[in-house]
């Protein structure tokens, strides 16, 4: 198993203010409706990380959905150069993220 990375964009996020947001597929404006915003190193897919997550004794109920590594809450004012996402699960103090699912920032 090998992590790739995601597409590398780097992303600047600001104090929140009324016209700063972030929005997720169908989640409203300014917010992540299943977490909060992560910066991950890696975001693979369940299937990519089955192996991993066995070892670790993280049971994956959706071999598709997204899996974040390496994973740090973004916060006003941060930079986030790998995978900005939206997280349901976060295992092991933001070593594996579950349930992610890629966010646009928009500034």
């Amino acid at each position: 198993w090998t992590p790739t990375s995601a597409t590398s964009t780097s992303v600047i996020v600001p104090a929140p203010t009324s016209t700063s947001t972030a929005t997720s597929g169908g989640s409203g404006a300014g917010q992540c409706n299943t977490g909060s915003v992560q910066c991950c190193n890696s975001v693979v897919s369940g299937d990519s990380a089955h192996s991993l997550l066995g070892l670790l004794g993280i049971v994956l109920e959706n071999v598709g959905e997204l899996v974040g590594i390496g994973c740090q809450g973004i916060v006003g004012g941060s930079t986030c150069t790998s995978a900005p996402v939206c997280c349901e699960n976060n295992t092991f103090d933001g070593l594996i993220n579950l349930g992610c699912s890629p966010i646009i920032i928009n500034l």
